[in-house]
């Protein structure tokens, strides 16, 4: 059963946000609330971007490409890990063989 969800207050740059959310969400919505305010907030102070629409959508777009960035290299652990770990296996299988066969045969 799903749980209802409940208006949540957030601040991001000085201005509250009344946001809906279930209570297991609630974490999550103010860390992500805490980080957009601080990315935003750093972004105002460095001077170079003027006015809130216009830092949420730098933000917006560093996160996005943060995002991206983190995609890709879960994918390239995804790729490369069935043949690390058939690599180390046959490393092990090979290992047993020599240590077995020199159990029979002695050192």
């Amino acid at each position: 059963m799903t749980q209802p969800s409940e208006p949540v207050r957030v601040s991001i740059l000085g201005k509250e946000y009344q946001i809906a959310c279930t209570p297991d969400e609630r974490a999550d919505l103010y860390a992500s609330a805490a980080l957009l305010d601080e990315r935003m907030r750093t972004v105002r102070d460095a001077g170079r971007v003027v006015g809130a629409d216009r830092i949420a959508v730098m933000v917006a777009l560093n996160l996005a490409h943060e995002m991206l960035q983190s995609r890709r290299s879960l994918d390239q652990m995804e790729t490369r890990t069935p043949d690390r770990l058939n690599a180390l296996a046959d490393a092990v299988e090979k290992r047993l063989r020599e240590t077995a066969r020199t159990a029979i045969n002695g050192p």
